[in-house]
């Protein structure tokens, strides 16, 4: 839900996200998206901000959503692209491509995974990075928007 009085924060999240709560929760925790979104819209409230979560299976409407970010105006967009961050040149040049800074988010470390997780196009245009705080992440890079 999106307050209009509100400066907006688009959280987008990409493949496979939909599974959270499900899929290897040894790496990605027991917190659905639902529930990451739930504490994302209040933690926005109290920040005088608003969120508009959303997630897809599919790398163009991320990369739509990246555009429609900066025609309304958002604040910032928090990224979580799943494992199109080490794939896409399509999202590393939608960041790039727009004005509104964008916040990459993992909730696993990256770095302390395969080797193919090393890399991150999305982290090579991408303003920060915030890792390794399972569904915190989200929040600590919701709070780090008003250092933007």
């Amino acid at each position: 839900m999106t307050d209009t009085a509100a400066p907006v924060v688009f959280v987008l999240n990409g493949p496979n996200l939909n599974l959270l709560g499900m899929r290897e929760p040894e790496i990605y925790g027991h917190d659905t998206l639902d529930d990451i979104a739930g504490r994302l819209e209040d933690r926005a409230q109290d920040l005088g901000l608003s969120v508009d979560v959303r997630q897809s299976n599919h790398e163009g409407h991320l990369v739509d959503w990246l555009h429609e970010a900066q025609a309304v105006g958002a604040r910032a967009v928090l990224l979580n692209a799943g494992a199109y961050t080490h794939t896409s040149v399509a999202l590393h040049d939608a960041i790039k491509g727009i004005k509104t800074p964008v916040i990459e988010v993992h909730l696993s470390n990256p770095h302390k995974r395969e080797e193919f997780r090393h890399r991150s196009y999305v982290g090579m245009a991408a303003k920060a990075t915030v890792a390794g705080f399972g569904a915190a992440s989200y929040l600590v890079a919701l709070d780090a928007v008003l250092h933007l």
